[in-house]
């Protein structure tokens, strides 16, 4: 085993010295294969590799991502913040739990988290500094809820996951529902409950207090429209009707159609630099997956997960207590690799291990997609953290990680919530057709 400690060792160091985690990934498996076997090992790399991405389930990626960037650039975040502050006001806090549910929504119609703090925190977070709202609970609301489009369908990340595990993308779009929801819900109470003990935080906004019922109700008008796609896109996934590929289209076309004539946002110059950005992330997303195949033919050669699974049950701990220690270790890795690159790096290793305990992998990838929820927004490679601070930028990253940090707590609490009661997440997954 000296060569996959030697191979670990690499990939440590090439991200710890900030090399590309497709870069990093790719070199450690090549490290690794010319170890054990010299360089003639290397030959079937490449086709192998070509197809792991030549997957109609990964057509849905850029479909996806398209589709949050349009809707990012449309003033989609202005409406629904605007609309749900309408409504929330009188509550304590509630414009930081308006930015909560307003990215919750978004995500909802996205699939991307940076989207959502790029989409909403402009016009959030500036507007509760302006009426008094402490800035390390208005910073950390906005990087914490941002990441809600990591487990709200649909989701990157879980394609991703579905297409190396082989699970079932559409009932893991439908299975992170209920835990998005909850987790929002999560969220807002710990604001509600910060507020009420220490009201100093977040002054009322006294100023909204004349918002009369007629204008709430028009308010929504703005966002009917995205409702509409976010709920078209849920129901053709629940009811077959279309596979997450097909429902990547519709929504790529829905989306064009609400910004063009919606909200009139898009014109030829915004389109080409959508096309532009989500060829870049989509070419990303596919040098990370095939890279680590790469990295992951090896250990699969060096059978590591195999002894994984294996040591997995030879321990007399309870199935729910080895999967909170291998949740702890992918929290510690979520502190120095990027959500994406945590689902690639660890799937091949860790599913062997819970198949092997009789636990359900749609389970598991739900929980690694709350898991990844916490890395976002983890010091010190957080990716919300750091758009935050471009978005946003009278922010210090040190108050953005402070406000960041209670919310991790949050996220591992509903973490836990769902290894010990793992029906909550399966419920609606089990009755689809």
């Amino acid at each position: 085993m000296i060569e996959v400690l030697v191979v670990i060792f690499v990939l440590v160091v090439l991200i710890l010295v900030g090399c590309p985690i497709f870069l990093a990934l790719g070199i450690s498996g090549l490290v690794g294969f010319s170890l054990i076997g010299g360089i003639f090992n290397l030959a079937s790399l490449p086709s192998a590799m070509y197809g792991q991405i030549d997957s109609f389930i990964l057509v849905a990626v850029p479909l996806f991502i398209f589709m949050g960037e349009i809707l990012a650039k449309s003033g989609l975040g202005v409406d629904l913040f605007s609309t749900l502050s309408k409504w929330l006001y009188r509550i304590p806090g509630g414009l930081a739990i308006t930015s909560i549910f307003a990215c919750a929504i978004f995500g909802a119609a996205c699939g991307v988290s940076i989207a959502g703090v790029g989409a909403i925190a402009p016009l959030a977070v500036p507007e509760m500094l302006k009426r008094g709202y402490d800035r390390r609970l208005a910073s950390g609301a906005m990087a914490a809820s941002g990441a809600l489009a990591t487990l709200i369908p649909p989701s990157i990340v879980m394609i991703v996951y579905g297409s190396i595990s082989h699970t079932s993308v559409a009932k893991l779009f439908i299975g992170g529902i209920i835990p998005g929801i909850v987790l929002a819900l999560m969220m807002a109470f710990y604001v509600l409950m910060r507020v009420i003990l220490n009201p100093k935080l977040a002054p009322a906004a006294v100023d909204l207090w004349n918002v009369t019922w007629r204008e709430r109700f028009r308010s929504l008008i703005a966002i009917a429209p995205v409702i509409l796609l976010a709920a078209t896109i849920l129901i053709c996934l629940y009811s077959g009707v279309a596979t997450p590929t097909e429902v990547g289209a519709i929504g790529a076309v829905g989306a064009i159609l609400i910004s063009r004539f919606v909200y009139k946002s898009l014109t030829f110059k915004i389109f080409l630099d959508i096309l532009s950005s989500t060829a870049r992330a989509t070419i990303s997303v596919c040098m990370i997956v095939a890279c680590a195949l790469c990295f992951g033919n090896f250990l699969n050669v060096m059978r590591v997960p195999d002894e994984l699974a294996k040591f997995a049950l030879s321990l007399t701990l309870p199935p729910e207590g080895i999967i909170i220690i291998f949740m702890i270790l992918l929290i510690l890795l979520g502190m120095f690799v990027d959500g994406l690159s945590m689902i690639v790096i660890t799937t091949p290793i860790l599913l062997p291990a819970i198949l092997s305990m009789g636990l359900s992998p749609l389970w598991f990838g739900i929980i690694l997609a709350l898991n990844i929820e916490m890395a976002v927004i983890s010091p010190p490679v957080g990716l919300n953290l750091y758009v935050l601070k471009s978005v946003v930028p009278q922010l210090s990253i040190t108050e953005i990680i402070a406000g960041a940090m209670p919310f991790l707590i949050v996220e591992f609490l509903c973490l836990l919530l769902f290894i010990f009661f793992p029906t909550l997440a399966l419920w609606l997954p089990n009755l689809m057709q």
